[in-house]
């Protein structure tokens, strides 16, 4: 095979949360669809950092395609600190031929608001073919028009041209990035196929994988939660080790205090209180379930807060805490339908989906049936997983019981 130029791409990966906006974009969809597509049309070989080595991101391979890969392309959404990070060190190392893309809804640092940055509209959890065919077709232009004729695009070397670029050797590049041109990716196929293990919920396959790739990449908070999930949901080698390791892990990011690692703190807690009937793991769960509704009004950890409300008010003594969590239960399922019922326009079908859920389980709490059987129609409609499936229904008996 031809020897094909290198286009690096810069981004994070996975699932990441947007600071600005409290969405979750699942970054993966982009480099797929967008900058994967218009960078191998136009004859570049598509190289992401989580595809160097089974080392991890940073190492001397990134450097060295840093300074001499033909092509960079970083996308900033979600203020990744490494992507903003490698982002510095390219325009540090190299003049020309560094593109910037993002997702339209997050802020553009003053920094680099002067450079032409592509902007693209994400949903979320996909990216619509319309918008994806749009975005390449234009992502597809500039770099032809790089590749043509490179012009200066580094702040640095726009405001001190005298400066004498770092040079390292043909000789030296190749050496370090030795058969990355022919290598078959690793930490983006673990993760590819971690994922599947989901959809055929095969949780200890999945966990397993999302280990290593923890071990792999250190600091990256998606595997870790990802890791933390799965190895409670596989039950193995039974409902209790497997929750109890679960907690082990998830606590090792604790500080992340974003809304995904308290969703997923709160659901092994409260699965911890039913195996083992000690109230203090309910009190965490109603803690962490509080927090994440509190601090980003995310309507999973509110829908979550109130369940547990629901739970704690059952066992409870003390005849006006049993008051307080009921009605407390009640307004917060109330101030979720009311802040989920206008944002039902959207064209995400996961984010319909569990917005759906929510809905359905809101409805039934507060006792409009019909409203609920709606929405659980809704929900179904968006032909979820398996274990999505399972996870609303355990929450429907829960509460119908």
């Amino acid at each position: 095979m031809e020897e094909k130029k290198i286009c690096f791409v810069i981004m994070g990966f996975g699932k990441k949360k947007d600071p600005s906006s409290n969405r979750t974009i699942d970054l993966d969809e982009t480099y797929k669809k967008i900058i994967r597509v218009a960078a191998t049309a136009c004859g570049y070989k598509c190289v992401r950092a989580d595809e160097i080595s089974e080392s991890g991101i940073i190492d001397i391979s990134m450097y060295a395609l840093l300074m001499n890969a033909e092509l960079v392309i970083a996308d900033i959404s979600t203020y990744n600190p490494n992507a903003i990070y490698e982002l510095g060190v390219r325009h540090a190392v190299k003049p020309y031929s560094t593109i910037i893309i993002k997702e339209e809804d997050g802020n553009i640092p003053f920094d680099i608001s002067h450079n032409r940055i592509i902007s693209y509209k994400h949903l979320g959890s996909e990216i619509s073919e319309l918008e994806a065919k749009k975005c390449v077709r234009e992502l597809r232009e500039l770099i032809t028009s790089i590749t043509n004729s490179p012009k200066t695009d580094s702040p640095l070397y726009s405001l001190i041209p005298q400066i004498n670029k770092p040079i390292l050797s043909k000789e030296d590049y190749d050496s370090i990035i030795g058969d990355l041109r022919n290598k078959e990716n690793t930490i983006y196929s673990l993760m590819e196929n971690a994922k599947e293990m989901m959809v055929q919920k095969k949780f200890s396959e999945a966990a397993s994988k999302w280990e290593r790739l923890t071990k792999l990449v250190e600091n990256e908070i998606f595997f870790t939660q990802q890791f933390a999930l799965c190895t409670y949901k596989s039950e193995n080698p039974n409902r209790l080790v497997a929750l109890t390791n679960a907690l082990s892990i998830i606590n090792s990011i604790k500080q992340a205090a974003d809304s995904e690692t308290l969703g997923i703190t709160g659901a092994i807690n409260k699965n911890l209180w039913k195996v083992t009937g000690n109230n203090e793991y309910l009190n965490i769960a109603i803690e962490s379930y509080k927090k994440g509704w509190n601090l980003y009004s995310d309507y999973y950890t509110g829908e979550n807060y109130a369940h547990s409300l629901e739970r704690k008010s059952l066992v409870e003594t003390d005849a006006d805490k049993k008051i307080y969590y009921k009605v407390e239960a009640k307004i917060t399922r109330q101030k979720i339908i009311d802040i989920v019922l206008p944002t039902l326009e959207v064209d995400d079908p996961e984010e319909v989906m569990w917005k759906s859920a929510s809905l359905s389980n809101c409805y039934r709490a507060i006792g409009n049936f019909a409203q609920a059987e709606f929405f659980e129609e809704q929900f179904l409609a968006q032909n979820p997983d398996g274990w999505e499936v399972d996870t609303f229904n355990n929450s429907k008996a829960e509460l119908m019981n």
